[in-house]
């Protein structure tokens, strides 16, 4: 009598196009985020696999505690560098953050 009856009534259909438009801003912004982001870090990555790998005997390193360090041993995971007069210690390969050009030690 006082209340009308309510019906439902049909969901309206997805636009294709309307929901191509609505994901293009995070799509681009994957696509942005992977250029600026992603990529250059996989670079990072790979120039620092390759200078730990090439490591000899004799190199100037820089650790990453910033010591710097002559290589005296070579091993699969650990790298054995003197730090000074007799000061030889063991570290991890990844522990090297840069090689230093020959006789920058002694200059230092």
């Amino acid at each position: 009598m006082f209340i009308s009856s309510a019906y439902a009534q049909a969901a309206a259909g997805g636009d294709t196009q309307s929901t191509l438009l609505g994901m293009l801003p995070l799509v681009l912004m994957f696509v942005v985020l992977y250029f600026v982001m992603i990529r250059p870090q996989l670079k990072r990555q790979k120039e620092h696999k390759a200078m730990v790998s090439a490591l000899a005997k004799g190199d100037e390193v820089v650790t990453a505690g910033g010591f710097l360090a002559t290589v005296t041993k070579v091993g699969e995971i650990y790298l054995g560098v003197e730090l000074g007069d007799g000061h030889e210690i063991k570290i991890q390969r990844t522990a090297v953050v840069q090689v230093l050009p020959k006789g920058t030690i002694k200059n230092v």
